[in-house]
């Protein structure tokens, strides 16, 4: 397993998680993106924050300022820290990565085409 998410659970609204992505080293050093995405009950999944190699990052509009995306090469680890949680945020929410090109207009996207490396998903419940 390459992409192995952890940190989910349930919290109330106005909490706060952080999600970790434990990767192998040749994705947090060689993907040109990195990102997580979310899956709602009967909902598609939508891209949440991408982080490109250079520290660039893209969020989906109903979570900028909420949410922060991170990475650290050293721990071969991704983050989403993510604050102010509403119960909209319940979803499960998965980790990817990609070697592809995944720039558009310099931003990594947050479209799941050209990820093409997933993790098994960790949930994340927010009551109100």
């Amino acid at each position: 397993v390459q992409l192995v998410e952890s940190g989910g659970g349930s919290v109330q609204a106005g909490g706060s998680l952080r999600l970790s992505c434990a990767a192998s080293r040749y994705y947090t050093y060689s993907s040109y993106c990195m990102g997580w995405f979310r899956q709602a009950p009967g909902k598609e999944r939508e891209g949440v924050a991408t982080i490109d190699r250079n520290g660039g990052t893209s969020y989906l509009a109903s979570v900028q300022g909420r949410f922060t995306i991170s990475k650290d090469n050293a721990k071969n680890t991704l983050y989403l820290q993510m604050r102010s949680l509403k119960p909209e945020d319940t979803a499960m929410y998965y980790c990817a990565a990609t070697t592809k090109g995944c720039l558009l207009w310099s931003q990594p996207v947050l479209t799941e085409q050209p990820y093409d490396s997933w993790g098994q998903g960790i949930q994340v419940t927010v009551s109100s």
